[in-house]
């Protein structure tokens, strides 16, 4: 499934983006402080766009978009559409019964004494906009995906290529989750949650893996890989989808794409393969060659055999996008990750402090042996707060056996978001540390996050480590951590 080297040179350059301006605009977004949507607020101010929006709470987030000219309301009303908005974006965390959403498509319905009536779009639909101005570069996949779109990112940015980009996570290195270049790339992070990516039509393209989740919006794994068979079948004809060589089941996925289709992997056969692989302390150095001929030496400086599959993958990308490979890797291995993935928080008297957004059972595992790899701990210590009811009922088991890295677990209440208040009652942490202990782990449910803070204080000895995982806002209990035995230190 591989392709010529030839093919790549006859890809038509796309127009150049920097004249492109939203000046004249006001596009209002509800919940723009969630990571996607403060990203795209951001994008859209700098294209010149008068940008207001809400949220529900004033996190540190929606000051700084106040701080650039947004006009941001708390809590979500009706109320706070301006009658000058010419577009309504929602995010798709808002409810569909959310006052200031139905307010804006009542707005919608009604004749506009310019002609012009409001338009009202999700998210992923101006993502998709924004990209079709350019070379769009997308990045799908259970996992990975805002690690390996912020490595596309960095690389094309520090290569001079001036992209703009939108990532699911902070990268220090880029300023932050969103910018806006002068050049032809856009480079983002396409979810599948909601089937959001198939708004997206990008020029190239990678499929990290594909597992079970959000079954809240899928009916079940078959039902993601025909999502993830519609996004493939997305990609411009004349670019190239880039996909997990080592899973039969995404090589499958992608045989519906119309562009041509490459593999990334350790196995023979790929098309981009990693070979004479080592490892130092978790962090792998391998061989890339393409098509069988060695092009570049990639050293990841992540830790956790997943980053090099990453690497690997945005290897491939950036020398589509018109990097060579042995300046594609130089660049990446001067990578140094998302904000939220094994995050150092501190490293007092003798213990470190870590934090990670893993939320799902995989994630777990190969963060955890990539962090016991690293660090080599006396004990690790994993604060893990479950993301959504629902995720929990439905992944329990693959959860509860994710956790054999951990010396011991600690588990507080289930992060609520998305679901209906009665997904509640099926499903509660208690259950989550009972199966873990059915598999042979030690784990508690505490509450309360002073509870916690508390007990990992009293409990850490030199060189034990502590990492708080999850989605919701438990990286909070990090930071008391690392308040609470600097003070004693």
């Amino acid at each position: 499934m591989a392709i010529a080297m030839d093919s790549r040179e006859q890809v038509e350059a796309p127009p150049d983006v920097s004249s492109c301006t939203y000046t004249g605009r006001h596009i209002h977004l509800i919940g723009i402080g969630g990571c996607g949507m403060r990203a795209l607020a951001a994008m859209l101010l700098a294209r010149g766009a008068s940008v207001s929006g809400s949220d529900q709470f004033e996190g540190g987030a929606v000051q700084r978009l106040s701080g650039m000219g947004a006009t941001i309301y708390l809590g979500q009303q009706g109320d706070n559409i301006p009658a000058q908005a010419d577009t309504v974006v929602c995010s798709a965390a808002i409810a569909e019964q959310n006052p200031e959403l139905l307010a804006a498509r009542a707005r919608a319905e009604r004749p506009a004494p310019d002609g012009q009536p409001l338009e009202v779009l999700k998210y992923s639909q101006m993502l998709g906009r924004l990209m079709a101005e350019g070379t769009g570069v997308a990045v799908a996949g259970t996992h990975g995906k805002s690690t390996t779109s912020g490595m596309v990112a960095w690389a094309l940015k520090a290569a001079g290529a001036d992209p703009s980009f939108i990532i699911g996570a902070t990268v220090a290195q880029l300023g932050g989750p969103s910018g806006v270049g002068a050049g032809k790339h856009f480079v983002a992070e396409a979810c599948e949650f909601d089937r959001s990516f198939l708004n997206l039509q990008p020029h190239y393209a990678a499929i990290l893996n594909i597992e079970e989740d959000h079954l809240d919006c899928y009916r079940d794994l078959d039902d993601i890989h025909e999502a993830f068979r519609a996004f493939a079948s997305r990609v411009n004809p004349a670019g190239a989808l880039v996909v997990n060589g080592e899973s039969r089941e995404l090589v499958e996925t992608a045989r519906v794409a119309t562009c041509p289709v490459e593999t990334f992997g350790l196995a023979e056969g790929c098309t981009w393969r990693g070979v004479n692989v080592t490892s130092d302390k978790g962090c792998y150095s391998l061989d890339v060659q393409l098509d069988g001929r060695g092009v570049c030496r990639l050293s990841v400086p992540l830790p956790g055999l997943h980053n090099a599959y990453n690497a690997l993958a945005a290897t491939a990308l950036l020398v589509h996008a018109g990097l060579d490979a042995p300046r594609s890797a130089e660049l990446l291995g001067q990578f140094a990750g998302t904000h939220r993935r094994m995050t150092l928080k501190g490293l007092i008297a003798g213990v470190t402090v870590l934090d990670d957004y893993a939320h799902h059972p995989t994630e777990i595992q190969v963060t955890l042996r990539a962090i016991r790899d690293c660090y080599q701990p006396r004990r690790l210590i994993c604060i893990f707060q479950p993301h959504q009811h629902s995720r929990t009922r439905f992944m329990l088991k693959d959860f509860a056996r994710s956790f054999g890295q951990a010396d011991e677990v600690i588990v507080p209440d289930i992060y609520f978001v998305r679901d209906s208040e009665l997904e509640k009652d099926y499903i509660s942490a208690q259950d989550l540390v009972s199966q873990i202990r059915l598999n042979g782990g030690a784990a508690m449910h505490l509450q309360k996050f002073e509870d916690i803070a508390q007990y990992v204080q009293d409990a850490l000895s030199p060189k034990d480590l502590v990492v708080t995982m999850g989605a919701g806002n438990i990286w909070e209990v990090a930071d008391e951590i690392v308040r609470r035995i600097g003070s004693d230190s």
